[in-house]
C-alpha cells in the first residue's frame, strides 16, 4: 500500500487562538517530520467577523457562514491533487445549525476524507445525531482519541467499528524533568506550582480549584496556583474579560489573591512547556463529564506532570491505575485534599509523574504521525471515487454490462437553444418546441451533479438551459414564460405557476452548486428578482417548487430577509392547507390528489429542517406517510397516481397513466424524510420508488434503455408508453444521482432507528 504524501487538512489554523488550532498545527507539522515525510496544506475555517493572517501553508480561507465557501473549498481540493483530507470536526466551527454547512463540502469532495472527531456527544440533538453521521458517512475512516468515542460512535450513531481507528492526542518529545530546576531557571524557586492552562471561560471549573485553595494553604502556605491562558476569544467578544474579573473577585473574597496569579495571554508551544515543566500538580477541574478530548491534558500528562482532574470521559482512561488523582465534579474539598496531599508527598508525587511519563511515551506526536499516516493510507488505498457509475445503487436492477449513467438520450434531445420537450419513440419532436419546466429540471440536473462532485453534463449544455431559463425571464411582467414554439417564438407572456416555482427551484440549485462562479452568481440575482411574484400565487405546489429553492438560495443569500419572509409565508400556507383538509387518517393538503405529490411535504420536512421548526417537518413527514399508502400496489411495489384520476375527489387513486415525475418526486422526499428522521425505512420506500424506474411496477417492464439512459414517458393501463421525452428521462436522471448519492453514504452497519423529531 502506497502511503500518500500530499494531505490537506480542514479546521482551525493558527493564529486563531483555539485547541483544534493548535492541534491542526500540530499534526502537520509531525508528518512534515515523519521518516517519509509529507507535504501538507491546510483549509482554514474563520469565525464570523474575524480575520487572521495566516501562514503561507494555508490554501484557502472558509468565512464560516459562507456556504460557498464550502463548495469552493472542495474544488480546490478536488483540483490540488491531494491523496488525503484531514478534517478536524467539531460542532461549533462550521457554519450553520450544528456545523452542518461542512457536509455541503464534503458531499462536493472527490477525495478520500480521514475525520478526527473533538466531540461526540452521548446525547446529542437530532440535528447534531444528523449532521454528525453524515460526515462519519463520507469518511473513509474516523478517529477518535479514546475507547469511549469509539464506543459513543458505534452505539449512538451507528458508525461501522471497522472504520475507527483509536489514536491519543499528540504531545511533544521531552525528557522526563526535574520541577525544582525549571522553577529555578524562571524565579519560582521554593513555591510548590499548581498549574491550570488553556483558554479561560467559565466551564473549566476554575472557580473549584480557588474554593480549594485555602484548604490547600493550610498545608502548603508558600503554593502558587497559576492559571495561564488567554480569555476564550467569543467570550471576550461577548462580555469582554468579566469573567476574569468574577475569578479576581472570588480570590479577594477568599483571601487568596497573594497565592493566585492569572496570566491572560495565549503562549507560545516553547513557554508552555516552560509552565509544565514547572508545575509539581496540574489540574484540570472541568464541569462536564462529555469532554473526549483536552488537548492540556494530555501535553501535561505526557511530560509527566501529577495529575488531578474530574472524572470527564478523556480523563478517566488517562488517569486510571494510578496515573493522576480523580475527584467528584464541582468538589472543592477534594480537589483541596487531592492537590495538598501530592504537594506534600514527595515520592507519590515523583512515582504517579514517572508512571503518566511512561505512559505517555505512546503519544508523542512522531508516533501519533505514524498512526495517522496508517489510517490515511487505509483510507486512501479503500477509497473508490465518485464516479457518475458510483452514483447508481447496487440495488437498482440493471444488466450486468450497465457501468455508467448514460447520458447519450439526453445529448439527443437538446439543441443550441436547450432541450426539446417532447419525442415520437426516442426521435425528438421539434413541433412541440420547448419549455421552460425541462430547461430547469435540466438544469438542476446539472446542478445536483456538481453537488455531487460530477461533470457530467458539459459546460455547454449548462450553459443553454441557464440561457433558456434567462431568455424565459419577462420583466415587464416579473414573471417567467414557459412555451417556446422551434422557430423560438414564446407563445405567451407568463406561464404557468407551477413552471415559475420550478424555476426558481432550478436557479436555487445553480446558484448553491453550479461550478462555475459567475453562473451562481447569475442564478443567485435571477432568483432574487423572480421570488417577489409568488407571494401571489395560489398553487401549492408553486408554493413548494419555491421552498426548495429557497432552501438553497436562503443556504447562498442568509441575510436576505425578504427571502426568509417568503420561505416562512409558503411554509404556512401548506400547513394551513392541511389543517384545513386533513381529516380522520387522510393527512394531505388537497381534497384529490395530482401530480409530483410527494414535493409538497418534501417541501415542509426541508423547510423544517433548514429553519428548525419542527412542526413543518412533523406535517411534512406525516403527510408524505399518508401518501404512501396512496402509492403502493398489491405487492408492495411503487404505484404511481395516474393521470386518470387527478383531483377525483373522495375516490381512491386510478392506476393509470402512470408518469416518472410522481416516482421521482417520491424518492425525493423520502430522501428527505430520511435526513429529518434518521429512521432507515425512509431509505427503503426511496429504493421501492426508484425501482419503479427499472421494472418493479404494475407491468413488471423496465421504462429505461441501459444503453442510451432514455426513459419511457409512462405506463398506460395496457402497455408502456413508448415515447421517451425530455420530463422523463431528466426525472430519471434526477433520481439516479439522488438514490445513487444516498445509497452510497448510507453504510450498511447503519441500524434503523426510530423517527427522531427536531427539538
Amino acid at each position: 500500500m502506497s502511503r500518500p504524501t500530499r494531505i490537506a487538512f480542514i479546521g482551525n489554523s493558527l493564529p486563531r487562538q483555539c485547541g483544534i488550532a493548535t492541534f491542526t498545527g500540530d499534526l502537520s507539522q509531525a508528518l512534515r517530520d515523519a521518516v517519509e515525510p509529507v507535504q501538507t496544506s491546510i483549509v482554514a475555517v474563520t469565525d464570523a467577523g474575524q480575520s487572521y493572517a495566516y501562514p503561507s501553508d494555508v490554501i484557502f480561507e472558509i468565512r464560516e457562514e459562507s456556504v460557498e465557501d464550502y463548495v469552493t473549498a472542495a474544488r480546490i481540493l478536488n483540483e490540488g491533487r491531494f491523496d488525503v483530507v484531514s478534517l478536524q470536526h467539531e460542532f461549533g466551527i462550521f457554519g450553520g445549525s450544528d456545523g452542518e454547512f461542512i457536509l455541503k463540502l464534503l458531499e462536493n469532495l472527490k477525495v478520500p476524507v480521514v475525520t478526527t472527531c473533538h466531540t461526540i456527544l452521548a446525547e446529542p440533538t437530532p440535528s447534531q445525531y444528523r449532521v454528525l453521521q453524515k460526515v462519519a458517512a463520507h469518511s473513509s475512516r474516523v478517529v477518535v482519541m479514546a475507547e469511549k468515542g469509539r464506543t459513543l460512535l458505534t452505539e449512538v450513531y451507528g458508525v461501522a467499528p471497522r472504520k475507527i481507528d483509536v489514536i491519543a492526542h499528540g504531545i511533544p518529545d521531552r525528557p522526563f524533568h526535574d520541577p525544582d530546576l525549571a522553577k529555578t531557571e524562571h524565579g519560582y524557586s521554593g513555591r510548590p506550582l499548581i498549574l491550570t492552562f488553556g483558554l479561560l471561560s467559565p466551564n473549566k471549573g476554575i472557580e473549584v480549584v480557588i474554593d480549594a485553595m485555602p484548604a490547600i494553604l493550610e498545608r502548603s502556605p508558600e503554593a502558587l496556583y497559576i492559571v495561564l491562558g488567554a480569555t476564550h476569544p467569543t467570550l471576550l467578544r461577548q462580555q469582554g474579560e468579566a469573567y476574569r474579573d468574577s475569578l479576581r473577585l472570588r480570590t479577594e473574597r477568599l483571601g487568596v489573591d497573594h497565592a493566585i496569579q492569572f496570566l491572560n495571554r495565549f503562549v507560545d508551544l516553547p513557554t508552555l512547556l516552560d509552565f509544565i515543566a514547572m508545575c509539581d500538580v496540574y489540574v484540570t477541574p472541568y464541569l462536564d463529564e462529555a469532554q473526549m478530548t483536552s488537548g492540556t491534558l494530555s501535553y501535561s500528562f505526557g511530560m509527566g506532570s501529577a495529575v488531578v482532574s474530574t472524572p470527564y470521559w478523556h480523563a478517566r482512561g488517562l488517569l486510571a491505575d494510578g496515573r493522576g488523582v480523580l475527584v467528584p465534579f464541582g468538589d472543592a474539598p477534594a480537589t483541596g485534599k487531592a492537590i495538598a496531599d501530592l504537594l506534600g508527598d514527595d515520592e507519590a508525587r515523583t512515582a504517579m509523574r514517572r508512571r503518566a511519563y511512561d505512559a505517555g511515551r505512546a503519544m508523542i506526536w512522531s508516533h501519533v504521525a505514524s498512526l495517522y499516516l496508517d489510517s490515511m493510507t487505509q483510507a486512501k488505498t479503500a477509497y473508490r471515487p465518485k464516479l457518475v457509475r458510483d452514483l447508481i445503487s447496487s440495488r437498482i436492477k440493471r444488466p450486468p454490462h450497465q457501468t455508467a449513467l448514460k447520458l447519450g438520450h439526453l445529448h439527443t434531445m437538446c439543441d443550441d437553444t436547450g432541450i426539446v420537450q417532447h419525442a415520437v419513440y426516442s426521435v425528438p419532436d421539434r413541433s412541440h418546441g420547448y419549455c421552460v419546466d425541462d430547461n430547469a429540471r435540466a438544469l438542476l440536473l446539472s446542478s445536483l451533479l456538481s453537488a455531487a462532485g460530477e461533470m457530467g453534463i458539459a459546460d455547454r449544455m449548462t450553459a443553454s438551459f441557464a440561457a433558456f431559463v434567462e431568455h424565459a425571464w419577462n420583466p415587464d411582467s416579473g414573471r417567467f414564460r414557459n412555451f417556446m414554439s422551434y422557430d423560438r417564438r414564446w407563445l405567451e407572456d407568463e406561464g404557468s405557476e407551477d413552471s415559475h416555482g420550478r424555476t426558481l427551484w432550478a436557479l436555487g440549485a445553480c446558484a448553491l452548486s453550479d461550478t462555475d462562479a459567475s453562473r451562481r452568481r447569475w442564478a443567485k440575482t435571477l432568483f432574487a428578482k423572480g421570488m417577489s411574484a409568488t407571494l401571489k400565487f395560489r398553487s401549492p405546489r408553486a408554493w413548494a417548487f419555491t421552498l426548495l429553492g429557497l432552501n438553497d438560495y436562503c443556504a447562498v443569500n442568509p441575510e436576505d430577509p425578504h427571502a426568509r419572509m417568503l420561505r416562512i409565508r409558503h411554509a404556512e400556507n401548506l400547513m394551513g392547507l392541511e389543517r384545513r383538509v386533513s381529516k380522520g387518517g387522510r393527512r394531505w393538503f388537497e381534497a384529490g390528489l395530482s401530480y409530483e405529490n410527494a414535493r409538497l411535504s418534501q417541501a415542509l420536512i426541508a423547510t423544517g429542517v433548514a429553519t428548525k421548526i419542527p412542526a413543518f417537518v412533523q406535517t411534512g413527514v406525516e403527510t408524505l406517510r399518508w401518501l404512501m399508502t396512496q402509492q403502493t400496489g398489491e405487492a408492495g411495489h411503487f404505484r404511481a397516481i395516474g393521470t386518470e384520476g387527478f383531483f377525483d375527489i373522495g375516490q381512491p387513486p386510478k392506476p393509470f397513466d402512470q408518469q416518472p415525475v410522481e416516482a421521482t418526486a417520491t424518492v425525493a422526499a423520502c430522501l428527505a424524510a430520511y435526513d429529518a428522521t434518521s429512521d432507515g425505512s425512509w431509505i427503503e420506500a426511496a429504493n421501492t420508488a426508484f425501482d419503479w424506474f427499472t421494472g418493479s411496477n404494475d407491468h413488471g417492464i423496465s421504462l429505461v434503455d441501459p444503453e442510451t439512459g432514455s426513459c419511457r414517458d409512462g405506463l398506460h393501463v395496457d402497455r408502456p408508453n413508448e415515447n421517451r421525452g425530455a420530463e422523463s428521462v431528466l426525472c430519471y436522471l434526477i433520481s439516479c444521482v439522488e438514490i445513487g448519492h444516498a445509497n452510497q453514504m448510507l453504510s450498511p452497519e447503519v441500524p434503523r432507528a426510530g423517527v427522531r423529531q427536531l427539538s
